[in-house]
């Protein structure tokens, strides 16, 4: 089974994302912050990350480069869920190591297409 760590601070987000990736097949857990998500990557690395920016604790480049820095945490295909749309944050985004980027909101078949692209499905 593939697993999906949903990393936002707004608990209605992660349930629409876990709505949506379990449609897609992949067992979900979920994170309201940076520092929580890397807690629970140190116990078990998901396969894939939906990872918000703007977030309390430690938003979500922080938590992306200290993943990436970490043992194993080159792994996870992460995709940035934001709405921040300018190209630099994009730009930055992909450059501390995300695999894809999308806008909020999103939808399941934004998400499909995200995910063939980089191949987690």
């Amino acid at each position: 089974m593939k697993t999906c760590l949903i990393v936002d601070d707004s608990r209605v987000v992660r349930k629409v994302a876990q709505k949506i990736f379990e449609e897609l097949g992949f067992t979900c857990s979920e994170a309201e912050d940076g520092q929580k998500a890397f807690d629970a990557c140190s116990k078990t690395m998901p396969q894939l990350i939906l990872l918000d920016w703007n977030m309390p604790v430690m938003n979500g480049i922080e938590f992306l480069r200290k993943l990436r820095s970490a043992p194993g945490g080159d792994s996870p295909k992460v995709v940035f869920c934001t709405t921040e749309n300018d190209f630099s944050f994009i730009q930055e985004a992909l450059s501390a190591g995300a695999n894809e980027y999308i806008m909020k909101p999103f939808d399941k078949e934004i998400v499909e297409s995200k995910l063939l692209q980089i191949g987690a499905l």
